[in-house]
């Protein structure tokens, strides 16, 4: 029997090896690649471009993550930083798609621009480029801020480099200066630990809104401490909007829990706002231990007595939204867009509060603290000659130094508008003895050597007067014909030998130019505009090389605090920008 069973078992073995190799198994055949007909598709997962990099390091890192595919076979791919190879690859387990992430560890301060160049077997080439930016380390730039989230491509608190807590799927959108702001979306909202606020008796917080009305109710900002009803409003404090007026405004209000009861700080008509307009509104609100006031683009709406705060059982902060702990009214997440959210320990002053709102504006500002760089976009100046620094000895830090035959300049900054304002402090040099300060002309082509078209642009700049004992400071406007003046006379003349800080700024519109010397207007006149037709260079401290006809060259002044806006200060707005230079 042993012997008929292992005959019939190599009898079927045999059968169905036969069965296997004749219908289920298939020939091994060659298949052809095909035509190579593109070249190598890149796709750059991060960063994405114009990505701003926020680290108080000074030296950060990055993690590069992109892809390539190709329609046959992939030869190389090669990955470089402002055109230095940081990575290079010529071996895939899948020769068609490649992933790949990089982590790079020497990002500075500056805009820096990532390129991923991949060929193909026959050399067909694909290259992509983004530009990303390192922020500098950020210090706050005001007394007892201890929370600023300025939303720009991510939810980074900046004081203590966290990230906030993300809920739903809140996006971003283009913000009120450089960067991206925050954009709500339904059931999307934010959270941060309040231990900062824990030991506060005085607490304020100021933001900006593109105020929407969609839902017509929604938290903004609330610290509130959980409740089985999930409206307890004895402790932390709730700011939050309501439709009004049929739902044509959106009515802003403030409630602050003491320990015992709630205060609420409501300005009824006057913290009216109306939505959907596409403006940016700023908000503000302080709480001290006696009163509470709301601010709408640095207006006070609303004023009223408290008994002070209680932070019991208040441990998070909701941002553009009241969940997860007040939504017992419905205030559920606002829709709307935020930007520049920051929280202080202190209850705000109104020109504080104007000041913060108005430096928000700015389009351009250097603090000339030992770098040559706009703080707003991280972009380093072209520096001409050899400026230097005072160390220590600015209005607020240190100062630019200016030297002969020495200026800064950008390219095509982001500043030119109808309506423009510069703002800055100099320590006046009279050597030599006529200078160009702040200049943004076109080329003169017909004098290249003697730059002076004045058609277009401005000109901001000094020259001696009295005999050498004073200097006068003059703003010319070019409206795309002609030019205009702005020339004060003696009212414009200061005297460069006391070694103080003084103060200017001067304003431009459609139709009048101002010039002010610390605080004070000297001088205002009529014009018809400003033309910024084939203007695209600034000029810091010289008028050179646009505007040196007249021999404007350097000015070998201190600078300090320069702030550029693309819209009229108005006299307020100078003297505040003034007295924060004071302080």
């Amino acid at each position: 029997m042993k012997t008929y069973s292992k005959l019939i078992i190599l009898v079927l073995s045999i059968l169905m090896f036969n069965a296997c190799e004749e219908k289920f198994i298939d020939d091994i055949s060659r298949v052809e690649p095909g035509v190579d007909e593109t070249a190598p598709q890149i796709k750059v997962n991060f960063p994405p471009d114009g990505y701003e990099l926020q680290t108080n390091e000074a030296v950060a890192s990055i993690t590069i993550d992109f892809e390539v595919r190709d329609d046959i076979e992939i030869a190389d791919i090669s990955v470089q930083i402002d055109d230095e190879e940081i990575a290079s690859f010529n071996d895939f387990k899948d020769y068609r798609i490649a992933f790949k992430k990089i982590t790079y560890d020497n990002v500075t301060t500056g805009l820096h621009t990532l390129k991923i160049s991949a060929n193909d077997l026959e050399g067909k080439n694909s290259v992509v480029n983004v530009n990303f930016t390192k922020a500098p380390p950020y210090v706050p730039k005001y007394g007892d801020e201890v929370f600023y989230m300025p939303f720009n491509n991510e939810y980074l608190e900046m004081n203590s480099l966290q990230l906030a807590t993300k809920a739903g799927m809140p996006g971003f959108a283009e913000g009120i200066q450089h960067g991206t702001a925050y954009a709500g979306a339904a059931d999307s909202y934010l959270s941060f630990p309040a231990a900062a606020l824990q030991e506060a008796t005085e607490v304020s917080a100021t933001f900006w809104m593109k105020v929407g009305n969609t839902p017509d109710r929604a938290g903004v900002l609330v610290v509130a401490p959980p409740a089985e009803n999930n409206n307890d409003r004895t402790k932390g404090f709730r700011f939050f909007r309501e439709s009004t007026n049929g739902g044509t405004t959106q009515r802003f209000k403030l409630n602050i829990g003491t320990g015992s009861s709630d205060s609420w700080i409501d300005g009824g008509a006057a913290a009216d706002v109306t939505p959907d307009t596409e403006e940016w509104t700023h908000f503000a609100f302080t709480i001290s231990p006696t009163s509470a006031a709301v601010y709408i683009n640095g207006e006070l709406v609303k004023e009223g007595d408290i008994g002070g705060i209680d932070w019991t059982d208040c441990d998070q902060i909701s941002i553009m939204s009241g969940a997860p702990n007040w939504t017992g009214w419905d205030h559920l997440s606002d829709n709307g867009l935020m930007d520049e959210l920051r929280i202080f320990t202190k209850a705000l002053t109104q020109d504080e509060i104007k000041t913060i709102m108005l430096k928000e504006q700015s389009s351009l500002y250097m603090n000339f603290n030992g770098k040559f760089r706009d703080e707003l976009t991280g972009t380093e100046a072209t520096v001409v000659g050899a400026p230097g620094f005072s160390y220590g000895g600015g209005v607020k830090g240190d100062a630019y130094q200016g030297k002969a035959d020495s200026y800064l300049t950008f390219a095509n900054p982001d500043v030119q508008n109808n309506e423009f304002s510069a703002s800055f402090w100099l320590n006046i040099n009279d050597v030599p003895d006529r200078a160009g300060i702040l200049v943004m002309g076109p080329e003169d082509t017909e004098n290249p050597e003697k730059q002076n078209n004045r058609k277009n642009g401005f000109r901001f700049f000094r020259e001696s007067s009295n005999g050498g004992t004073t200097q006068r400071y003059k703003l010319n406007v070019g409206n795309g014909t002609a030019d205009s003046w702005i020339d004060g006379g003696a009212a414009a003349d200061v005297d460069p030998t006391t070694g103080d800080w003084v103060h200017f700024a001067f304003t431009i519109t459609d139709d009048a130019a101002k010039v002010y010397i610390d605080g004070a207007m000297v001088k205002e006149g009529d014009i018809s505009g400003i033309d910024w037709t084939g203007v695209d260079l600034l000029s810091i401290m010289s008028g050179a090389p646009r505007f040196n006809g007249w021999d404007h060259k350097s000015d070998e002044s201190l600078m300090d605090e320069l702030y550029i806006f693309k819209k009229a200060l108005s006299e307020e707005e100078v003297n505040l920008m003034k007295a924060d230079g004071l302080q």
